[in-house]
């Protein structure tokens, strides 16, 4: 598809690395999904406050990040067929109606004095399996918003808007609990949901492209089957997906374990839990806007390696970190070094496929990470209810670092990617 760019924006738009905001479509839906991670990333600081003061548990945080995750499980792949079949944005948009309807029922329950642990739970459920459905389709919608061109660019700035949200979402949460409790930021992720909606019901696409969609629809299994064997077929498509999976299993529960230290370890309360969030925000904020000027580097394979090696080290060195400062910059490289890996693996995807099986193979890279997050947090959340939380991060950063040495010594072709 051939993206519209505005004469006005494109002359105002100079600096190479903000090249694809350009595109007016692009605009649109990079400041409301800015907008509606704030949002969430608000809720996810007061949501792991609330089960901890609930549970005093690091098991049910565990639990509660299985249920936010688990419908990734089978949802998402559904969702990558849906994305090649259907309106992208009619998809998106219901979708974040759903998730948003969920904040503000969880606000009214904690105003109300009636919120208990199964309701957050279901609550949970409910957006994952809004999010399930969608990511897929925000995933392969980029190439629709700018063309080919400036694809690297654009997908590098989703992830620049989504890391900058990881920023100012746990900031705004301080903030907000101090002055509302922890009610406000829940009522604040439920209204940032009308940012995006409204950006996507701005979106346009010519007639063509939505012909194209009608005309293109067949059985679910047989598409998702057809995805399957497209992949088995590639093997460097494959093992970016299995690079994905293993970083996301072992790496992305450090994330719900976050309360745990802010408490127990560095008894910093509520503020400091939020700061650390931050911390690893402004450091995947970094890693981002690094990745936005290099977004055409060459050796991209050897960032996808080095990125996700770095990763497992510093979460090694976290876990049993035990001075505030230190622990914070353990947070930023975290938070940079997964970044570097995650989008980078993303822009050679969307390079490697064609455009037929992009919804498809994008709905397995969001369910390398969605789909094995579930697991990956109950199986921490557990190791760290019998051994503690450092050490359950721990042996998760080993696990990591120990499959990405395999994978570079014997992928000389993924080494190679550029």
């Amino acid at each position: 598809m051939e993206s519209r760019v505005a004469p006005t924006a494109e002359r105002a738009i100079k600096l190479p690395m903000f090249r694809a905001l350009a595109h007016r479509n692009y605009r649109f839906f990079w400041s409301g999904a800015l907008l509606s991670n704030v949002g969430t990333w608000m809720q996810t600081v007061a949501q792991g406050w609330l089960v901890l003061q609930l549970t005093d548990s690091a098991f049910w945080l565990g639990v509660d990040g299985f249920m936010a995750t688990a419908p990734g499980l089978l949802l998402t792949l559904i969702g990558g067929v849906f994305a090649d079949q259907v309106d992208k944005r009619k998809l998106l948009i219901w979708t974040q109606v759903g998730a948003g309807l969920a904040a503000l029922v969880l606000w009214v329950l904690i105003v109300a004095g009636l919120v208990q642990l199964w309701m957050i739970l279901a609550l949970s459920f409910v957006t994952g399996c809004c999010m399930a459905l969608s990511s897929p389709a925000y995933q392969a919608l980029t190439v629709e918003l700018v063309g080919r061109d400036d694809l690297a660019n654009a997908i590098a700035l989703n992830s620049m808007q989504f890391q900058l949200s990881r920023v100012i979402g746990p900031v705004f949460a301080g903030f907000a609990i101090n002055a509302f409790g922890l009610a406000g930021c829940f009522l604040a992720n439920g209204l940032s949901y009308i940012a995006v909606v409204v950006a996507l019901a701005l979106v346009q696409f010519p007639a063509t492209e939505v012909a194209a969609r009608k005309m293109g629809r067949h059985a679910i299994w047989r598409d998702l089957l057809q995805g399957f064997r497209y992949v088995q077929g590639r093997p460097r498509v494959r093992m970016l997906l299995l690079i994905s999976a293993v970083t996301s299993l072992f790496g992305a529960p450090y994330l719900t374990m976050i309360p745990i230290f802010a408490r127990d370890i560095f008894h910093a309360g509520e503020t400091g839990l939020a700061t650390m969030m931050a911390m690893a925000g402004v450091g995947a904020f970094c890693g981002a806007l690094t990745l936005a000027m290099l977004s055409d580097c060459r050796r991209k394979g050897l960032l996808v390696l080095g990125g996700a090696f770095t990763f497992a080290l510093a979460l090694v060195a976290f876990a049993f970190a035990r001075h505030w400062i230190t622990a914070n910059a353990l947070l930023f490289l975290m938070g940079y070094s997964i970044v570097c890996c995650v989008a980078v693996v993303n822009m050679l995807l969307q390079s490697l496929v064609t455009d037929r099986m992009r919804g498809r193979v994008m709905s397995m890279f969001v369910f390398s990470f969605l789909g094995t997050t579930p697991i990956g947090n109950f199986l921490t959340g557990t190791v760290a209810q019998r051994l503690g939380a450092p050490m359950a991060l721990a042996v998760n950063g080993l696990v990591i670092a120990a499959f990405i040495l395999l994978v570079a010594a014997r992928n000389r072709r993924l080494r190679a990617l550029s």
